[in-house]
């Protein structure tokens, strides 16, 4: 699969950039789409990388304000893995540049790094991964919602439903809707109807669930409805990608509470109020 790299041993260690960054690849989480949101660190990455490649399908264009003027800016969502891999090789080992690879979310999630980071390795391209606020975090704080309630649930599933990207048979979505967890659903709104009706076969049918489109982009949309609703909205607004559902308990009226500041709770630095 790399026969078309050119594997040579090369030491970065000493090197850096006109603007203080070492030659290497800065694989940086964009978070769900509001600016505000990126970590400080990705935003002093991007204020100071030679070169930008930038996952326009999937990133707002405002993000790119804070880069640097002269940075070089190239667009990826038309190109293939070794197209990409080429780019960050000729910029990193050729031209001795900083090279931020913005992705959006956190890389951690469905972001394609695995393979990249495999090559880049085989390469010999130094490279650097760094957080980013995943969609399913800024959900729960537009509801201003905890998901995991005491008494009520305590685990938090990220999963998807099987497309062209197969799931395990062991992570199949009705085996893990058993555990009636606060579940957030990725990549699934083309299959809605397949993933309602595994849902079903766990949740009682008022469970609420959000529907979250674009979180943290200008035209974001969040509705709560029941899951027998969830097909039918999903539809009715039009939605095909770029959404997440959380389905969760923690979305009802709830009165849980934690023991972690409740007065007759004693612990390290606080004694019991009794």
């Amino acid at each position: 699969m790399c026969s078309f790299i050119d594997k040579y041993t090369e030491d970065y260690s000493d090197k850096k950039t006109l603007y203080g960054l070492e030659p290497s690849v800065y694989i940086v989480g964009a978070g769900p789409g509001d600016p505000d949101l990126l970590t400080v660190k990705a935003q002093k990455l991007l204020a100071a990388a030679d070169v930008i490649l930038f996952a326009d399908s999937l990133i707002p264009e405002e993000i790119l304000e804070l880069c640097r003027e002269d940075a070089e800016i190239i667009r990826t969502a038309n190109q293939t893995l070794e197209e990409i891999l080429l780019i960050m090789i000729d910029r990193v080992r050729s031209q001795q540049k900083s090279l931020v690879r913005l992705h959006s979310g956190d890389p951690s999630l469905y972001s394609a790094i695995h393979e990249q980071m495999h090559l880049l390795t085989e390469a010999n391209i130094p490279f650097e991964v760094i957080p980013g606020i995943s969609a399913f975090q800024a959900a729960a704080a537009k509801l201003k919602v905890e998901l995991t309630v005491p008494g009520l649930v305590q685990t938090i599933i990220l999963t998807r439903i099987s497309g062209r990207t197969e799931v395990p048979a062991t992570e199949e979505l009705a085996t893990l809707a058993a555990h009636q967890a606060s579940l957030c659903l990725y990549l699934s709104a083309r299959h809605v109807e397949n993933a309602q009706t595994k849902l079903l076969e766990h949740y009682p049918a008022e469970t609420p669930i959000a529907i979250c489109f674009r979180i943290g982009w200008p035209d974001e949309k969040i509705k709560v409805v029941p899951l027998n609703q969830m097909a039918d909205c999903t539809h009715k607004e039009k939605l095909i990608r770029t959404t997440l559902y959380i389905i969760s308990p923690a979305l009802s009226t709830t009165t849980g509470r934690s023991r972690l500041y409740h007065p007759e709770h004693s612990h390290l630095f606080r004694s019991s109020h009794n």
